[in-house]
């Protein structure tokens, strides 16, 4: 069977996936410094600015870990570990925003459909992860396919956010 982890394959286009969440964290930083009162001032979008960046932040070091030389089995462990731990973002606020306080979830526009994205996005993570264990040659895919969902997901909704923004700095130069 053919190894799918040929790291001169995958080499290119880990580099710019990688590249992108960190050009994506670092543009978030230079947005909420230039509306941070705003930001600090609404739950919703301090919230979301915060997700945000640590969605990026897993892709970021999922792209370290693949562009890392090391054994299939390895790698995937990594890869498994961090979906893990950043799986119980998007879980947590789910309960939070479903079950804890639904008010909030109203308030804050919360989106199951938002919420389900982010989840599949980390179970695919932990499921190219298992797959790099056993040695299958479609983990990568996987993993490629958690990217394109978070850099999707996060640039759509810093759009929205930014919208608001928006929104709210018209109002006040109304008022």
């Amino acid at each position: 069977m053919e190894n799918g982890y040929q790291p001169e394959l995958w080499h290119d286009l880990y580099v710019m996936l990688g590249t992108s969440a960190a050009a994506l964290i670092g543009l978030l930083f230079i947005v909420t410094s230039l509306h941070l009162d705003e930001i600090m001032n609404n739950p919703v979008y301090r919230n979301r600015g915060r997700n945000m960046t640590l969605h990026l932040l897993a892709l970021l070091v999922q792209a370290i870990f693949i562009l890392t030389p090391q054994p299939m089995a390895v790698l995937g462990a990594e890869l498994i570990a961090v979906n893990l731990l950043w799986l119980w973002m998007p879980l947590s606020f789910t309960y939070q925003a479903v079950v804890k306080n639904p008010a909030l979830g109203k308030i804050g526009g919360f989106s199951v459909y938002r919420a389900l994205a982010f989840v599949m996005g980390y179970l695919f993570g932990i499921a190219g992860g298992a797959a790099l264990i056993a040695g299958s040659n479609w983990g990568l895919y996987l993993v490629t396919a958690t990217y394109v969902i978070f850099l999707v997901s996060v640039v759509l909704n810093a759009r929205g956010m930014m919208l608001g923004l928006g929104q709210t700095g018209k109002t006040k130069k109304a008022e």
